[in-house]
């Protein structure tokens, strides 16, 4: 069978409507625990990771003390059930998705869980436990946590020391030292790979941007935002700039004004007002490339959708409760999960919401040459267009092109490329020459992938995983 035809034949169905009115919420399953200052991670299998948080809202006190406690969401059933615990209580911390499907869980707020504040720990979901793994050199916060096309995760927290996680050694490394303190940072991963850094809190006037580069290791200034303030959000678009949304000192949820930063041109410059002022909204990237705006401090249960195409908010369905300090996770059917937080009168809230928009895109799809999207994936050697089998095995630096669907057509983020549990290098992605509706994506086979006949493959695109397929490499 051509290569054609087996492409041709495994083109599958992408954009999907729901039943539920467009732009509304609806209830799903409760929280076995209240939690705010939590986490929450979409993981491979598709369900979604919540850990850590608070229970009350009052400040870490042996009365209100951070939770080691962890639930998963399964989206299939609405439920959730109750995961392994965290080896250390965190609240304030992060967690990131690594290359081979487990999620680092990094650091924590000093004042809510100090003894967790430089340790580290994996949650494995083949296993449904955690682990400790390296330290932290500096007793870091770990306000942010960015995965790089490298692998690797690059930790900041607002201080001059930073530091990288490799996931191979299971250690952290210190980086280039910040030129300027501040507190609450975001950190926004650039389509060039850059990684864009916003003060939240600056010590003193200073309002400056900073930009890590991973070749370098260093941090350079870039242009400032004079209205940048505590409570400020960063989103990366698919047209590869930034909305940034503003707030007062006080965060009281009374400025509407956006930015958008231009990588490219390295500066900011002024974009649409907001549909009504939010303070610390989450924001998550829809399928469709827009952006939903929910909640917030001040905000009630209000809720708003940015469409980079016209630069506009447009208000959207509220949210049965008023919540802030929630998650907001982008789930594979392209619904979002609302999860946790406080009411603005300060009570924990138990009651998880979906939102549902217009027209939702399924997650990126990896084709295999069996059709059903698994075992050996559709991968082709760049250099001979012949099909990797075992006949004709990938090595280790070759270039290969993957054929699969689900990018957004003239985004300019790339996906990331997961290859025997490590990042490959994309060298091109985007619309298949010659397959009306198909992607290709160019990779190089990274070093240090252990070879063999079923080599894991797999992709992540703006937040969501693709399917799983296998190449056969050897040494």
């Amino acid at each position: 069978m051509s290569f054609r035809l087996i492409v041709v034949l495994l083109l599958v169905e992408l954009s999907s409507s729901y039943a539920q009115p467009a732009g509304t919420f609806t209830a799903t399953g409760s929280m076995i625990t209240p939690r705010w200052r939590h986490t929450a991670t979409l993981l491979n299998n598709g369900k979604v990771l919540i850990a850590g948080g608070q229970a009350t809202d009052v400040p870490s006190t042996a009365s209100s003390p951070p939770l080691a406690s962890a639930e998963l969401y399964d989206p299939s059933t609405g439920t959730f059930v109750q995961a392994g615990s965290m080896t250390e209580p965190r609240a304030g911390h992060t967690a990131s998705l690594l290359p081979d499907g487990r999620v680092l869980i990094a650091g924590a707020w000093n004042g809510l869980s100090p003894q967790a504040a430089g340790t580290a720990e994996i949650y494995d979901p083949s296993t449904n436990a955690f682990t400790s793994t390296g330290s932290m050199r500096a007793n870091l916060t770990a306000d942010t946590a960015t995965l790089l096309n490298n692998g690797k995760v690059l930790i900041t927290a607002g201080d001059p020391v930073s530091e990288l996680y490799d996931p191979a050694m299971g250690t952290f490394a210190p980086t280039g030292s910040a030129p300027t303190t501040y507190a609450g940072p975001t950190a926004t991963l650039l389509p060039d790979g850059r990684v864009l850094i916003l003060p939240g809190y600056p010590e003193g006037d200073t309002q400056l941007t900073e930009i890590y580069d991973p070749a370098t290791g260093l941090f350079s200034i870039r242009d400032w935002v004079d209205s940048l303030r505590f409570g400020s959000t960063a989103t990366l678009l698919t047209t590869g700039k930034v909305l940034v949304t503003l707030s007062p000192p006080e965060c009281d949820g009374s400025l509407d004004q956006t930015a958008l930063y231009d990588s490219e041109a390295g500066k900011f410059i002024a974009a649409a007002t907001m549909a009504f002022g939010a303070c610390l909204p989450t924001r998550v990237t829809l399928s469709d490339g827009k952006v939903l705006l929910a909640g917030g401090w001040f905000a009630g249960p209000h809720s708003q959708v940015y469409d980079p195409g016209s630069d506009t908010f447009i208000g959207t369905g509220d949210m049965a409760s008023d919540r802030h300090d929630h998650t907001a996770t982008l789930l594979n059917d392209g619904t979002v999960l609302i999860a946790g937080g406080l009411h603005n009168v300060q009570d924990p809230v138990l009651v998880a919401e979906l939102y549902h928009p217009a027209v939702a895109y399924a997650p990126p799809a990896l084709f295999s040459l069996s059709g059903d999207g698994r075992g050996q994936g559709a991968i082709l050697h760049a250099g001979t267009q012949q099909v990797v089998s075992t006949d004709n095995p990938a090595t280790a630096g070759e270039a290969l092109e993957i054929y699969g669907a689900g990018l957004i057509d003239g985004s300019v983020i790339p996906p990331q490329v997961a290859t025997g549990g490590r990042l490959a290098e994309v060298l091109f992605f985007g619309k298949a020459p010659g397959y009306a509706g198909l992607n290709q994506v160019n990779v190089r086979i990274p070093d240090g992938i252990i070879p063999g006949p079923a080599v894991p493959v797999r992709l992540n695109y703006m937040g969501r995983p693709s399917n799983e397929v296998t190449l056969y490499s050897r040494a």
